[in-house]
């Protein structure tokens, strides 16, 4: 294997032999602009360039550039360079049967990247740069970085209502990652079977039962979770806001939810995922104040600002924070340091805060329209739960008329998802309903497209 060199300093590993040079250039080159680590309009390197890289002859190098033009692979021009031209016709890679993506996304949980706060995290990058001293710069502690704790504690503790120290934050690389270590440490404690809301995400069931726990479904009504008669170690919840029908727990059930779990010696692992977009009133507090022993509150700021912030954090009982922290040194994942420091500094200076309002804003709008057309297109409809968070669920009358939106919406362009796409095994097959989600959906495209989710439910209603 010879490693060529590439135009502006770019390397290109290409296997040629020494005893057919000229055939195994012109395979590799040809494979290297089929699997697409040469696009189109690649320059590649002069022929005396590229014979030295390999350790061939020049003549070859020619030779075979000459070939690949006249197939039409590369296009040269004398003073200027050869480049890769694309595909010959008859070379054009088998295309496979595939549909083409919506043209708007409304699926539940999602939010619009396109609208990062770019200057103020680029601000805050600099003066993370300039600030942070030598040793930042090395691995981050395990239980992350000390300036992000610090902060973090005095921000969920007066956003949320969250009972906290910095020494009980624990930060992590994703919300998926934060979960499974907290999965497999109540596994590691002896714990076997986990409660989960009927229904929610299926990707955190799937990490859930990745970490050895058994799943146990529990209902949900217009109270929130119902934990009566629940035999488990553990419960997964999302109080504020469930999700994704949009209800939050009931004072009752959040009294019986700790409770339950002080009965059982059981954890609560508490799901704030958009806690802090309720709109219409002040944001109901977090269940850990309630029993900060019992109670892991689980945060990400992919909701407030982007997933590829990449940073989540947990607040665990100090009793568990020492598992925690041996299954983080067994997994062997820390999230970026830099990025930790940088979202210090964007909570420190309130950008954070500034960027839940811009959302919050945003969202309270696009559910006002959305109710709007939904009134207009079918009166008997209405967007259900709290007037909060990325998405509302209609609840339909049966499965047939959720299969019948989905058909219309797809038809439309629209990505959406039924509350069959959220049940959990277990959780009761004949509630139906589609989730809207108004959180991804570009600015200048949310008014079509959430007319279009009216039209299709209109039309699951009515065939």
């Amino acid at each position: 294997m010879k490693r060529a060199s590439v135009a502006e300093g770019l390397d290109l590993y290409l296997p040629v032999s020494t005893t057919r040079p000229a055939h195994a250039l012109e395979t590799a080159l040809r494979a290297a602009v089929v699997d697409g680590r040469l696009p189109v309009g690649t320059r590649l390197p002069a022929s005396r360039a590229l014979a030295t890289d390999l350790g061939i002859a020049r003549s070859t190098v020619s030779e075979v550039y000459s070939r690949l033009a006249a197939e039409g692979w590369l296009e040269s021009r004398v003073g200027a360079g050869t480049w890769i031209a694309g595909f010959p016709r008859q070379a054009q890679p088998v295309a496979t049967q595939r549909q083409s993506p919506p043209e708007y996304e409304l699926r539940g949980g999602l939010a619009d990247a396109g609208d990062f706060p770019r200057s103020q995290w680029s601000a805050q990058t600099r003066r993370a740069l300039s600030e942070m001293p030598v040793s930042a710069f090395a691995y981050a502690p395990p239980e992350g970085a000390t300036e992000l704790r610090d902060t973090l504690a005095g921000y969920l503790a007066r956003t949320r209502g969250v009972a906290v120290t910095a020494a009980e934050v624990l930060i992590g690389s994703g919300f998926g990652d934060l979960l499974s270590l907290t999965c497999r440490s109540i596994r590691a404690r002896g714990g076997k079977r986990i409660a989960v809301e009927e229904f929610g995400h299926e990707r955190h069931r799937r990490i859930i039962a990745e970490s050895g726990l058994e799943i146990v479904a529990i209902p949900v009504d217009s109270d929130g979770a119902d934990l009566a008669n629940t035999q488990a170690d553990a419960v997964f919840l999302t109080p504020a806001h469930q999700f994704p029908t949009g209800v939050p727990l009931s004072p009752e059930r959040r009294r019986a939810a700790i409770e339950w779990a002080n009965s059982r010696d059981a954890l609560i692992l508490e799901d704030d995922y958009d806690g802090e977009f309720r709109y219409d009133r002040r944001s109901i507090g977090a269940l850990q104040a309630l029993a900060p022993d019992r109670v892991v509150y689980l945060g990400t700021s992919s909701k407030a600002l982007a997933p590829a912030v990449g940073v989540a954090w947990a607040v665990a009982p100090p009793e568990l924070l020492p598992e925690l922290l041996r299954q983080r040194n067994l997994s062997g994942v820390t999230p970026s340091g830099l990025h930790q420091q940088v979202l210090a500094r964007f909570l420190d200076s309130h950008e954070y805060d500034r960027a839940v309002r811009r959302r919050r804003a945003t969202f309270r709008t696009r559910r006002e329209l959305f109710a709007q057309l939904l009134a207009e297109r079918s009166p008997d409809l209405r967007p259900g739960g709290l007037a909060a968070g990325l998405q509302c669920l209609v609840e339909l009358p049966n499965a047939a008329a959720e299969e019948r939106t989905l058909a219309a919406a797809r038809q439309f362009g629209v990505a959406l998802e039924g509350l069959a796409d959220y049940r959990a095994p277990g959780g009761d097959p004949d509630r139906a309903g589609v989730v809207i989600g108004y959180g991804a959906v570009s600015s200048a495209r949310a008014s079509r497209a959430l007319a279009l989710a009216a039209d299709a439910l209109a039309n699951g209603l009515s065939s």
